[in-house]
């Protein structure tokens, strides 16, 4: 057996023995979002280690897997992705998203912080990710299958749960913007002239993530989506210094108005 399939099926069989059976959506949380994990009923957790998964090592990202009710939503609730710069393998940094899939999940949302690159993404506004630019180096795909061989990935970004996200924004007048996300591999923040080089290629924003997670989401056949938290601006367009406690701190201040969009989509999506 190749050895990536034991750690897998561990956490699959630690899910069902902490939680039961799986909800019909699990949510990853980004920088700010916490209120969330405080907000859901019934609240069980389990702590990354415990159930087979790496361990975050980036202040803000607890490491914990929770099962509960959020608003009308059984879900269940990451909070604590891995990312490569920790120096995990791509292989490890996805092992929850093929261990959620194999478990039963049916949808995955995918939050996180990004830098806005296009004008008019400031800090403290949300975009919903249409694309993405894989520029990270590596793929999750290398190695063991966990799905199909080949996932196409022209529509990785499930048009169904962007359509309802786009509504409920629309409800509650909150501004969404639609754009391509950028993945490169970090730590350092990009270089003025790599935003130069990406912006030209297409990209709206810049992170260190979710293009993992959306590759093994595809792999398995699992319905994603996700949503970009503007934290600051990318390197070069504006005077400020770029650092994780600017970026953790305008993400929290943007994090109520995205958990009140969370809260309606999420049932709504569960039910597709």
């Amino acid at each position: 057996m190749h050895p990536e399939t034991v750690p897998v099926q561990h956490v699959v069989d630690q899910l069902r023995e902490t939680f039961g059976e799986a909800p019909p959506v699990a949510l990853v949380l980004g920088s700010g979002l916490g209120l969330i994990v405080d907000a859901m009923q019934d609240r069980r957790s389990a702590s990354n280690g415990s159930l087979g998964l790496p361990s975050s090592t980036v202040i803000g990202h607890d490491g914990a897997i929770l099962r509960g009710r959020f608003g009308g939503t059984e879900l269940a609730v990451v909070s604590g992705r891995v990312h490569l710069y920790e120096g995990y393998p791509a292989a490890h940094v996805v092992r929850y998203v093929r261990a959620l899939a194999l478990w039963g999940v049916k949808r995955l949302v995918l939050t996180c912080s990004a830098g806005g690159i296009s004008d008019g993404l400031e800090a403290g506004q949300v975009m919903l990710i249409t694309d993405h630019l894989n520029l990270q180096g590596t793929s999750p795909l290398i190695g063991q299958a966990y799905g199909t061989r080949f996932p196409d990935m022209s529509h990785a970004y499930d048009p169904a749960m962007r359509q309802v996200l786009t509504q409920v924004a629309q409800e509650q007048a909150l501004p969404l913007h639609q754009g391509i996300y950028v993945a490169l591999h970090g730590p350092a923040y990009e270089t003025p002239a790599e935003i130069r080089m990406v912006r030209g290629l297409g990209a709206d924003a810049v992170g260190m993530s979710t293009a993992p997670e959306v590759l093994a989401a595809a792999e398995c056949g699992l319905p994603v989506c996700g949503l970009a938290i503007i934290s600051n601006k990318a390197a070069g367009l504006s005077e400020a210094t770029l650092s994780h406690d600017e970026v953790t701190a305008n993400a929290g201040e943007v994090g109520a108005r995205v958990a009140r969009l969370l809260e309606v989509a999420l049932e709504r999506i569960a039910a597709l």
